[in-house]
């Protein structure tokens, strides 16, 4: 079934009243989707998708990769999830903890979602199945830090606009 953003309701929950959850909508201007696809010069036939989500809130963010390769891969795994808030006490170290991990995203994941709950002050939510295995670029730093560098850069930029 396919539901259009008209047809869709954020709810959030509220203080408890009367010994009740009490759950309110959501405005539509508090909350904002925006899709990207990065391209890396090292990989010109993989692209990096980001959907982020920014709600009056949070901020979450999810990441994939696909390449005309992975029509033969039979399914992705589902990668890390890491949650990460600013810290009150050091405005400079985020607190962050794993949600669910994978071994070769967590690192990449954690880092991300520290670097975007710093620069936004906001609680970040970051899933990342992101995979280059068939790319060939395998786990070599100087890549995963330009994969880093460019998603963080596309995000960051994102949330510094002004919402439409």
């Amino acid at each position: 079934m396919h539901l259009k953003a008209s047809h869709v309701r954020l709810l959030l929950p509220t203080e408890l009243q009367n010994g009740q959850r009490r759950e309110t909508e959501m405005d539509e201007e508090q909350s904002h989707l925006a899709q990207l696809s990065l391209s890396l010069p090292q990989l010109p036939d993989t692209r990096i998708y980001v959907r982020l989500s920014t709600l009056a809130r949070a901020v979450l963010v999810s990441l994939t990769t696909a390449s005309p390769n992975e029509a033969d891969v039979a399914a992705k795994v589902m990668g890390s999830f890491v949650y990460a808030l600013p810290n009150r006490l050091d405005a400079r170290e985020p607190l962050s903890t794993v949600l669910f991990p994978h071994e070769p995203t967590l690192d990449l994941t954690t880092r991300l979602a520290r670097l975007i709950a710093r620069r936004a002050q906001l609680p970040t939510y970051v899933t990342n199945s992101m995979s280059f295995a068939e790319a060939g670029l395998g786990d070599a730093v100087e890549e995963e830090m330009s994969v880093f560098r460019s998603v963080a850069e596309a995000v960051l930029e994102r949330l510094r606009q002004p919402r439409q």
